[in-house]
């Protein structure tokens, strides 16, 4: 009974986490969030089928896409990404878990990028002042699954968040919640995930700090008078997850995964993914991904 209790209020949370927003359906949402590097999405295997493993996900990059994946996780699994991409940005990737039997799957990620280094530059030197600059995302997260029944399984990742830039820093804290309940339609899968729901995100720093003058046209008065420029707080990219998984052919040697995800990102428009993996003798693997971008909200 009490079992069945934390399902309905997990559900019902994620319901009014989700669903207390309202967006106009013609106007874009995107880069209205801060720490958008939280929202890649991590794993080959999730990526090439489209993003829709909410209900698929089983193994060490459950921690991303939907914690409660991680007890089907088993023994000691790890995985990492090196990303060298466009403009020299460099992004890793680093995740580990551990499948403790009845007692549920804990798991660890990190998540780092950095832009290397560049000049300074202002109006009165815009070929540098001699000084340099980097900036900085970093996430820390630990996670914890547990299969409640032999259907239903929960999943948390608490995660600590910085960013920094120059002189100035900034600090978050956010959890991602999911389950995933097997059917008795076939064992097919639906799952539910929410990712990122936690505080806002503001720069503070020296950087913040400068000289001004009150009255620019007087040459009376101080002209360097120390201010403090005020910096706004942004919100984390929250986004909610719907899927469904489906094995329509389960032999010893074929196995056929259909997956379909519906996504509502607080920082971009909604979008429906929908991805298939055929394997061959647990050996031979192969994903096809399809993705449909909707400007309507649920």
């Amino acid at each position: 009974m009490k079992r069945k209790i934390y399902i309905l209020i997990f559900l019902a949370v994620c319901a009014n986490l989700t669903f207390a927003q309202t967006f106009k359906s013609d106007v874009s949402k995107r880069g209205t969030t801060a720490a958008p590097f939280l929202s890649i999405g991590q794993g080959a295997r999730s990526t090439a089928m489209g993003s829709a493993f909410a209900g698929a996900a089983n193994d060490v990059s459950s921690i991303y896409w939907n914690p409660a994946g991680l007890t089907k996780a088993e023994g000691f699994q790890m995985m990492f990404d090196h990303t060298i991409w466009i403009a020299d940005v460099r992004y890793n990737y680093l995740a580990a878990s551990y499948n403790m039997g009845d007692i549920g799957t804990i798991g660890l990620s990190f998540i780092s990028s950095n832009v290397g280094e560049m000049r300074v530059t202002t109006i009165d030197y815009p070929g540098g002042t001699g000084e340099t600059f980097t900036a900085n995302d970093m996430a820390i997260s630990l996670a914890y699954a547990i299969q409640l029944t032999d259907k239903f399984s929960i999943g948390f990742n608490p995660k600590f968040i910085y960013q920094s830039i120059w002189k100035m820093s900034a600090t978050a804290f956010a959890i991602d919640m999911g389950v995933q309940y097997v059917t008795p339609f076939d064992d097919a899968v639906l799952a539910m995930s929410i990712s990122n729901f936690g505080s806002k995100i503001q720069l503070l720093g020296n950087s913040n700090l400068v000289l001004h003058d009150l009255d620019p046209g007087s040459t009376g008065n101080n002209g360097k008078i120390p201010a403090y420029l005020e910096t706004g707080a942004w919100s984390l990219p929250l986004n909610f997850r719907v899927g469904v998984m489906y094995a329509p052919i389960k032999t010893d040697q074929h196995k056929l995964l259909v997956a379909v995800d519906a996504t509502h990102p607080s920082d971009d428009y909604e979008s429906v993914n929908i991805g298939a993996e055929y394997s061959f003798n647990k050996f031979l693997f192969h994903q096809r991904r399809i993705q449909v971008a909707v400007s309507t909200g649920f």
